[in-house]
């Protein structure tokens, strides 16, 4: 088979890409690099299975070219991160909204089936407990660049669904909750990536509120598992599906785990939400995945909880 991935070079991008070519797949990614790396992929340099180009999801032209003749998209291509979507929100928008539209017509207008990254971040403000697939979007007000992300990953579904609908698009939808791993940049603002990079230099850990904001994290290796079991169910068509971990943790509980592996002499750092407001940020309460849903269709289970998460991640660091 022959598949495109976009933001293939990204950090999730480039371990779908290593599964594909090990499965004997060619891979095309392409990829704009604004924030994936050309040394996520370099130990497949040479490897006639990966192609690369450089181009840019807003480029429909360039897109078109890439995506004729391929047998399904992997859209993985987005701005992503706080500092990014802080600093740039309307180059962020334009990217998450207008590139999407562009995979997705275009897939549409050749019959390419495609799976859409999409995102927790959807759920905005909700923090009623486990969330599902149906649970309410909650979101701040949009004069904070905050959730304009948010906004524009749910404007991708429903296009992604409405092409499903009137043109029978088949596209599939998984919305990350917080995944972690190698490769993973500490740029854009990924807390486990900012923990470690603090830790390891000696820096302050800085937490905003009080640290009792709880999450869970997935590993990418399990991560990428879920996207592959999820690409062979027909099923699975014009139908959105959690991805996410099995184990529930505080910020400031992380922190401390962090503070322990890299043996660091850091000081955890408290400062209040209204720092984050000025800047245009809010943050969320707690945000727990419901992944029964894929797990009942696919019979997927992450395995790797927090401790292995952060091992792995400092291993990647100081190897």
């Amino acid at each position: 088979m022959r598949y495109l991935v976009t933001g293939g070079a990204g950090f999730i991008g480039s371990h779908l890409t290593d599964s594909l070519v090990a499965q004997g797949n060619k891979v095309l990614v392409f990829d704009d690099f604004s924030t994936g790396n050309r040394s996520n992929l370099a130990h497949l340099l040479g490897n006639s299975q990966l192609e690369t180009i450089s181009g840019s999801i807003l480029d429909r032209q360039a897109l078109s070219g890439v995506i004729s003749g391929v047998d399904g998209c992997f859209h993985m291509a987005a701005a992503v991160g706080v500092e990014k979507i802080l600093k740039d929100p309307i180059g962020s928008m334009k990217t998450n909204i207008h590139g999407t539209e562009n995979v997705l017509e275009l897939c549409s207008d050749q019959r390419i089936p495609v799976l859409l990254a999409s995102t927790s971040e959807i759920y905005g403000k909700n923090s009623e407990g486990i969330l599902h697939e149906d649970s309410d979007r909650i979101v701040g007000s949009p004069l904070l660049s905050r959730w304009t992300y948010s906004d524009a990953k749910a404007l991708d579904e429903a296009f992604a669904i409405a092409l499903h609908h009137e043109r029978n698009l088949e596209v599939k939808i998984i919305r990350f909750f917080n995944t972690v791993g190698p490769r993973q940049s500490a740029a854009y603002g990924m807390v486990i990536p900012k923990f470690f990079k603090a830790a390891m230099s000696n820096q302050p850990l800085v937490i905003y509120g009080d640290g009792s904001q709880r999450r869970i994290f997935c590993h990418v290796s399990d991560a990428i598992s879920g996207i592959l079991a999820l690409w062979s169910k027909s099923e699975a068509n014009g139908d959105v599906y959690n991805l996410g971990g099995i184990e529930e943790t505080t910020v400031i509980q992380l922190a401390s785990k962090i503070l322990e592996i890299t043996k660091s002499k850091s000081e955890v750092q408290f400062l209040p939400y209204w720092e984050l407001k000025k800047r245009g940020f809010e943050d969320i309460q707690r945000r727990l995945p419901d992944i029964s849903k894929i797990a009942n269709l696919t019979s997927w289970k992450p395995v790797k909880g927090l401790d292995e998460i952060l091992r792995d991640y400092h291993h990647f660091l100081v190897n």
